[in-house]
């Protein structure tokens, strides 16, 4: 596996005490998430240019799935698609895909010539696979967005022994 990198605009000082690289967005203003996968494969691009896909995963999903990234890699690949992404039970989560590097000038397009914000309109432009997680609640995509939900986490990770 490689090393994690993460996306942030602004200051990336915030982000120190993880220890991981932080990339900026090459999009100016704050266009949002498409601004973070476009700086990834701008990224995967320029430091390994023998990679043809990139994960990108949502901070707010605290409970990936083991095999994620092979069972998007390999949804992709029996359905040719040029990207796959992942879903819960109950809603496609579009940020937690694997990205083809190749789209990426496509996708600077959107951003920047026709200011595209949304991710699934952009996907949607593309043979896109759709891999679902379902079963118990550690195995699932779940978001986490409330004090609540990180409540909710915090308990399933002690039943898992995480």
């Amino acid at each position: 596996m490689r090393r994690a990198h993460s996306n942030a605009n602004g200051d990336p000082a915030r982000f120190a005490s993880f220890g991981l690289p932080v990339i900026a967005d090459t999009v100016k203003n704050f266009p949002g998430p498409l601004a973070g996968i476009l700086a990834a494969l701008d990224w995967a691009a320029a430091n390994r240019p023998g990679v043809e896909f990139m994960l990108s995963a949502a901070a707010d999903c605290p409970f990936l799935p083991r095999d994620l990234v092979a069972r998007l890699h390999r949804t992709r690949a029996e359905q040719n698609a040029q990207l796959a992404v992942a879903a819960s039970a109950d809603s496609r989560i579009t940020v937690i895909a694997l990205w083809s590097v190749a789209l990426r000038e496509e996708l600077r397009h959107a951003l920047v010539v026709e200011d595209m914000r949304k991710i699934d309109r952009w996907t949607a432009r593309f043979r896109r696979a759709t891999v679902t997680w379902a079963g118990g609640a550690t195995r699932s995509i779940l978001q986490r967005h409330t004090m609540d939900d990180i409540a909710a986490a915090e308990r399933l990770a002690e039943l898992d022994g995480s």
